[in-house]
């Protein structure tokens, strides 16, 4: 399966079917499993780059992400995923794509970089790994940076009833109730020379951060 120098497989009318029929039934299993509902679609672009940044409180965070839209939505994984070809393959059709753990940042920034470049949607847990509590963490700027080096808006989303469907060391998937709220798009842009500054990289995590904990508000107590 062709590969671009962003490492994902060409969108081939076989990779598109694999994804539709992948998508279908793990979303399908997800949303019925957890009796999920999605508020707030009207705020998804329905075509064009953008960066998609959910709370994060559990590993099935990111199949349920992968049910607010039918479009192929893109994030990252480790490169030794990639070992083996044949499932190397089937995630790079799911929207994944390599990055190498303990490479310089630079590296992630730049794929993430020519993801938005292709008009693809990039999902970023703003948060970074997991976190506990109903309280949303400190961003890393990463986000923010990359949405306004691409020149695409940032959708917070929030999510609650994840940490009871898998817990913090859970072994075992939870029918409990999600429910997904996204928000309006936050602008993220860079200067007029191409240029991004750090204060307006941190003016748009606070933005973001702030209606992340709106977003996480509700979904919890609602």
């Amino acid at each position: 399966m062709p590969r671009n120098e962003t490492g994902f497989a060409g969108q081939s009318r076989r990779t598109k079917l694999l994804y539709t029929v992948c998508r279908t039934v793990v979303c399908g299993f997800t949303q019925i499993y957890t009796r999920m509902s999605i508020e707030g679609r009207q705020h998804l672009p329905p075509t064009g780059a953008y960066v998609l940044a959910p709370v994060h409180r559990s590993y099935v965070d990111t199949p349920i992400t992968a049910c607010v839209t039918r479009r192929r939505i893109r994030f990252m994984g480790k490169d030794s995923m990639w070992k083996y070809p044949a499932f190397g393959s089937l995630i790079s059709a799911l929207g994944a794509f390599p990055v190498s753990r303990g490479t310089a940042d630079r590296e992630a920034l730049q794929r993430c970089v020519a993801v938005l470049a292709a008009g693809e949607p990039l999902v970023l847990f703003p948060e970074g790994e997991r976190k506990d509590g109903p309280v949303v963490q400190p961003l890393l700027d990463g986000a923010a940076y990359i949405a306004s080096k691409a020149g695409v808006s940032i959708i917070p989303v929030g999510i609650g009833g994840s940490d009871r469907v898998m817990p913090r060391g859970a072994k075992f998937v939870f029918p409990r109730k999600v429910r997904v709220l996204i928000g309006a798009p936050i602008v993220a842009e860079a200067g007029p020379t191409g240029r991004v500054s750090r204060s307006a990289v941190q003016a748009v995590s606070a933005e973001l951060h702030s209606e992340l904990q709106r977003l996480y508000d509700e979904v919890r107590t609602g």
